[in-house]
């Protein structure tokens, strides 16, 4: 059955992977007849979905302080009337684009931008190049947007870039991190980010029961200063040390790329052929995990990692080699950061840094889950798959 399972999956990623490698197009495929999220609403207050769990938030900004939940949040009618007012424009700078993940952010900031009357003027994409993203937060600066959302691709290279940004009066608010040496309250307004030391621990745990407490696994980290993906294996591998001394981690491959995941996971296979299990730091490096695994043979990897994408829940949905992850919730998460940026324009004071819950996520919560995290039904290719 877990040959058949794998060449299932392998046929339905087919189309999948091949956008994937050519530059972390994940999922865009299937997005194309996917339903639309729910809208962001019309009249009353503007607010992240308030159906998501009260859960207890592991992890802490990136200078030490405590996180404020999402759902705190909250622009009133009022605050919205008096943010058409001003006729203010936005625009999203984004570290690379066509991930499931990434489109459900920018879906959620253009909705909520648009009831709260500010234009998006711009939408880039840094192909995650920092030497790029830095042309673009130039390019995107001279047209002067009251509001700039953005992620950096590398912190140190861009930082010049964004404080110019501030500077000029944008309001910067970040996704995930912020840029080096740059100050909250006074050179950007906040980071929105899931509990990525949550999320780690969630794909730990999954990972741990998969393997009844024992063997042994590799990590597929990023290997770049990256606040969020640190904290992911940071809290992937304190979980597995602390709580299941018999899970044993042998192998690290750095990637430095989306797309590198299935070359450092071959060659991670090819050296430890023992190997049980592979961590990896998000999904579109974690779908390169399966490529590898599927043409090593080796349909009994245990695969974990962050983010549900459509390419790693077909292969849960499927009995394929992923068999859980940590989720973020971007849909709700780019509504907080449209939020905030009304916070910044009416000048009301906003917490340095903003996240929604983890979710763990296996292939008996799937439906559920990406109802979730997306705000919208599981799309039919993963039905089908659930099936």
């Amino acid at each position: 059955m877990k040959r058949k399972s794998s060449l299932f999956t392998a046929m339905l990623l087919s189309g999948s992977l091949v956008l994937a490698a050519c530059g972390g197009q994940s999922g865009s495929t299937e997005k194309e007849s996917a339903n639309k999220p729910v809208e962001v609403p019309d009249t009353g207050s503007l607010t992240i979905n308030p159906k998501i769990e009260d859960k207890e938030i592991l992890g802490k900004g990136p200078f030490g302080e405590a996180a404020v939940s999402a759902k705190t949040l909250e622009l009133t009618e009022d605050d919205i009337s008096k943010i058409k007012k001003g006729n203010f424009t936005a625009a999203l700078v984004m570290h690379y684009s066509g991930t499931d993940y990434m489109t459900a952010q920018t879906d959620a900031l253009k909705a909520s931008f648009k009831r709260m009357g500010i234009e998006v003027i711009a939408v880039t994409d840094a192909q995650f190049k920092a030497e790029k993203q830095v042309s673009d937060i130039e390019t995107v600066t001279a047209k002067n947007p009251d509001v700039i959302v953005s992620v950096p691709v590398d912190p140190v290279s861009t930082a010049g870039a964004y404080k110019k940004a501030a500077e000029a009066g944008i309001k910067l608010v970040f996704m995930d991190g912020t840029a080096q040496g740059l100050k909250p309250g006074k050179d950007f307004v906040s980071i929105v980010s899931g509990d990525n030391y949550g999320n780690g621990v969630e794909a730990a745990e999954v990972m741990a029961k998969e393997l009844d407490g024992k063997g042994k696994i590799g990590v597929v980290f990023h290997d770049a200063d990256f606040f969020v993906t640190k904290q992911r294996q940071t809290a992937f591998e304190e979980t597995i040390k602390k709580k299941y001394p018999d899970i044993e981690i042998v192998a690290h491959g750095g990637i430095t790329s989306p797309n590198d995941g299935e070359k450092v996971a071959s060659a991670m296979l090819t050296k430890h052929r023992d190997l049980d299990g592979i961590f990896a730091i998000w999904d579109v490096p974690g779908e390169g995990v399966v490529s590898a695994a599927r043409t090593a043979g080796r349909d009994d990897l245990v695969i974990t990692t962050t983010d549900l994408g459509t390419n790693v829940g077909l292969e849960m949905a499927s009995g394929g080699t992923v068999k859980g992850l940590g989720a973020q919730l971007p849909y709700d998460q780019g509504i907080a950061e449209a939020i905030l940026a009304g916070y910044a324009l009416l000048g009301k004071e906003a917490p340095s840094y903003v996240t929604t819950p983890a979710v763990q996520v296996t292939k008996d919560n799937l439906e559920d889950s990406w109802e979730l995290v997306y705000r919208q039904e599981v799309p039919d290719l993963i039905q089908s798959a659930i099936k």
